[in-house]
């Protein structure tokens, strides 16, 4: 497999400290207030200089910060930090593409000049909404205020490539209120949007509030409703939905979250951080300061598991197919040697019958009811569990 040969040139780096708990966030992330900043930029040094010294980084071409939310850094921390990335993953491709995630009203001129001067490219600020009400109830310390007002920070400042994230189907969140977010989005005239329906994951309020009866969440039709509006309004503004939760002007699409969904190889840094290198994923410990500690001692590794070729062939359907042009055969045959019909030729007939899956040029891809049945289709790629 060419994943066990292949350098990663994606790096994804975690920075777990928040303002707050969002109250729907099951992310690996720490409220800020009394953490050891500093200590933990230190350990991110050290994870790495080990990294890159077992598998020395070549070309470099993506590289995404993510939280918690790394724009809670204070600017010399920002400037600190920006410089070891450099360090280590020399940002040497023209076309780099180098992501942060922010969260708006917590981006002044002053760091996001620091941003910039550190190599920073591209920002994605989490917004979810445009609704005052509806933030507040999820949890978000900001508001619509601190939203245009990080936004023209950001453009101040030379950044114009900036993505919003959106989501739907919140508790007490109507049709019409997704249409009024969608207006003041679209408004913006951005070249990237990414719009995600709510998980109700474990270990969260939300997920607490559920088991209890007590999340008002959008019926199904509602939220169905929502999916379809935002696909219709995306697209009618002139937006490429290249992925299912992801819309682009051309060019702007994300190349790093694509590395991902291309099944491709990855470094991960920090606590918490997942990896995929050589044939093998790995998590990191989660703790801030058991991440710490371990970093003095080596990598700091959670636990490190070897994919087998039948696992890297489903992942390689499953992430693939999110994309709107879908899997292509030659890639598949690139990095597993079979044809993609050897392999899955019974799941793609079913799924074909179904008019979940078309053909394309060079393979397969979602029909607009697969886009809707998206988990459905993907399971379809998964190995029974044996007992």
């Amino acid at each position: 497999m060419i994943h066990r040969q292949e350098t990663p040139e994606a790096v994804y780096i975690h920075i777990p400290f928040c303002t707050n708990k969002c109250h729907y966030c099951d992310f690996n992330s720490y409220v800020l207030k009394g953490q050891p900043v500093m200590d933990y930029l230190d350990a991110l040094e050290r994870e790495m200089e080990h990294t890159a010294r077992l598998a020395p980084p070549g070309q470099i071409k993506t590289i995404f910060v993510g939280g918690g939310t790394p724009t809670v850094l204070l600017p010399d921390q920002m400037a600190s930090f920006l410089q070891r990335v450099r360090t280590y993953f020399p940002l040497t491709a023209a076309d780099l593409e180098f992501s942060m995630e922010a969260n708006p009203g917590t981006t002044d001129k002053e760091k996001l000049l620091a941003m910039k001067k550190g190599g920073v490219n591209r920002i994605s600020f989490g917004v979810q909404s445009f609704d005052n009400s509806l933030l507040a109830g999820i949890g978000r310390i900001h508001n619509t205020d601190d939203v245009y007002r990080s936004i023209d920070n950001a453009k101040s400042v030379g950044f114009d490539n900036m993505s919003i994230d959106l989501m739907f189907g919140l508790p007490n969140q109507t049709v019409e209120m997704m249409n009024d977010t969608l207006d003041k989005a679209l408004a913006l005239g951005l070249p990237h949007y990414s719009i995600y329906s709510l998980k109700v994951e474990e270990n969260t309020l939300f997920h607490t509030l559920y088991q209890k009866n007590q999340l008002p969440l959008p019926d199904e039709d509602d939220e169905l409703d929502m999916f379809l509006l935002i696909m219709k309004r995306l697209k009618a503004a002139g937006y490429d939905q290249y992925e299912i939760s992801n819309f682009a002007k051309p060019g702007f699409e994300s190349r790093h979250n694509s590395m991902y969904w291309l099944n491709r190889s990855y470094y991960g840094l920090g606590a918490g951080a997942h990896g995929y290198m050589y044939g093998q994923r790995h998590v990191n410990i989660k703790g801030v300061q058991p991440y710490i500690d371990a970093t003095r001692a080596g990598l700091p590794l959670l636990e490190q598991y070897e994919i087998s070729e039948r696992e890297a062939m489903e992942d390689f359907m499953m992430v693939g197919l999110r994309l709107l042009n879908g899997v292509k055969r030659s890639d598949f045959h690139k990095q597993f040697g079979v044809e993609l019909e050897t392999v899955f030729g019974s799941v793609l007939l079913k799924l074909l019958d179904k008019g979940l899956l078309q053909r394309t040029a060079d393979g397969y891809s979602l029909t607009e009811q697969g886009v809707l049945l998206g988990n459905d289709v993907f399971g379809e790629f998964l190995s029974p569990v044996s007992n």
